[in-house]
């Protein structure tokens, strides 16, 4: 496998899979989230709201990043606002933490940082 077909496979399973991500945030938000994120707050209403709101936003960004990718337009600025999303979210599990269930920020730090490590990672292979 060439390096553009190694590029085209890793932003297209990227992009798919977080698109896929943001639609079962949107469908089953609770058991996506899980006690392990939220804790049990994660079945309040107002949880599902929030929940829904970052499935809406992983949906659509890493949907229009993909239609951007396969249509040949430059993706890179969705990427930026995908990896800003994550770094956001790392940030507002970490300023929570307390009132979350133990080990959430840091399982949050290192799931939410390595989609944004991968997010950069296919951005830096779309650059060349």
């Amino acid at each position: 496998m060439g390096r553009s077909s190694a590029i085209r496979v890793l932003a297209v399973g990227t992009l798919s899979t977080r698109v896929a991500y943001g639609i079962a945030l949107l469908v089953v938000p609770a058991r996506v989230a899980g006690n392990r994120w939220l804790g049990p707050g994660a079945r309040a209403p107002a949880a599902q709201v929030a929940l829904r709101g970052l499935g809406a936003r992983e949906a659509g960004l890493h949907g229009l990043a993909l239609a951007a990718y396969l249509s040949g337009r430059d993706a890179r600025p969705l990427l930026a606002a995908s990896i800003a999303g994550d770094l956001v979210d790392i940030a507002s599990t970490t300023a929570a933490r307390g009132g979350l269930p133990d080990g959430s920020a840091p399982a949050t730090a290192a799931v939410a940082g390595g989609s944004a490590l991968l997010t950069a990672a296919v951005a830096a292979g779309l650059s060349r």
